[in-house]
């Protein structure tokens, strides 16, 4: 049985300022420092534990929870918060629930954390925020898997595709161990990036499986048909572990022809394909959010 779930925001809740996005700009960072992290990481836990709650009564068993969760989260330790000891009664309660309830909850660490960069700096700080982002699943006691997944794309290629890979893969094996086993990759929707063909590379020599993204597939096909990369990307997965895939309609094709390729529509405007056939879950990327999911499930 497929599962479906949203990205991050609840479109609903958020009329009433529920969210977990509050973040600050460097300057505030600079001038606030990590007890202002720490005050607006409690709020956005607290309003985690709603969106999660708020799922289960709307039987929504799959969500992305935002990486803005603790703003500047690569600066600090974790443990260096004000109110660490809030902050990880509440998560704990949140990851409770939500193995109580078979919710899958995963991070999606936004396009700057590149761990094939030429350059350290972003190598380095690629490495503590997925170590991070992995430690907050773990805190919460959710199972040491892809079930809870911290999921990222390659990055660049600089002219070299294979070269930028062995990069990514070496320094896949300085992270964390909770990270090495959580980590998923992602099909890319530009075509000078990386399709499934090209992360098998990738995932051979580090475990890591693919997550199959639908759309960036129909921006960048690769050599293979949509069914044979799709059963390229499921084949990746540990088969005790239900392989996760992305999907989402073309804001171009279906609501504004002026649109990039690659932009997502609001809503879901065709059959997710091949639910038939193999055994995934899903995340919409959509701009309605949990209203796309929620009017997609109705014509189910």
């Amino acid at each position: 049985m497929t599962n479906y779930g949203y990205a991050c925001i609840n479109t609903e809740l958020r009329k009433d300022n529920i969210t977990t996005n509050r973040s600050m700009i460097k300057k505030t960072f600079v001038a606030k420092g990590i007890p202002y992290c720490s005050e607006l990481a409690l709020q956005n836990v607290r309003d985690l534990f709603k969106i999660v709650q708020w799922n289960t009564r709307n039987n929504i068993k799959v969500f992305r929870m935002s990486s803005d969760l603790f703003p500047w989260i690569s600066e600090y330790e974790l443990t260096d918060l004000p109110d660490w000891n809030k902050i990880l009664n509440i998560l704990k309660a949140i990851g409770k629930h939500a193995n109580d309830n078979k919710i899958r909850l995963s991070f999606h660490p936004g396009p700057f954390n590149i761990l094939c960069s030429p350059r350290q700096d972003v190598v380095d700080n690629t490495i503590k925020e997925l170590n991070q982002q992995c430690y907050i699943l773990d805190v919460m006691g959710l199972e040491c898997s892809r079930l809870h997944k911290v999921n990222i794309h390659i990055g660049g290629a600089y002219g070299d595709k294979i070269s930028a890979m062995d990069r990514w893969i070496e320094n896949f094996h300085k992270l964390s161990s909770s990270s090495k086993c959580r980590l998923t990759i992602e099909n890319d929707d530009r075509k000078s990036l990386y399709t499934v063909t090209d992360l098998l590379y990738v995932s051979e020599r580090t475990g890591c499986p693919i997550v199959f993204d639908f759309h960036h597939y129909d921006c960048n096909t690769g050599n293979l048909s949509k069914e044979e990369s799709l059963k390229l990307a499921l084949s990746t997965w540990d088969k005790d572990i239900t392989p996760m895939t992305h999907f989402s309609s073309s804001r171009k094709i279906y609501e504004d022809s002026s649109a990039k390729e690659i932009a997502h529509a609001d809503y879901i405007y065709e059959e997710i394909p091949f639910t038939d056939k193999y055994n995934f879950d899903v995340v919409l990327e959509t701009k309605a959010k949990e209203l796309a999911l929620q009017r997609y499930l109705k014509r189910l």
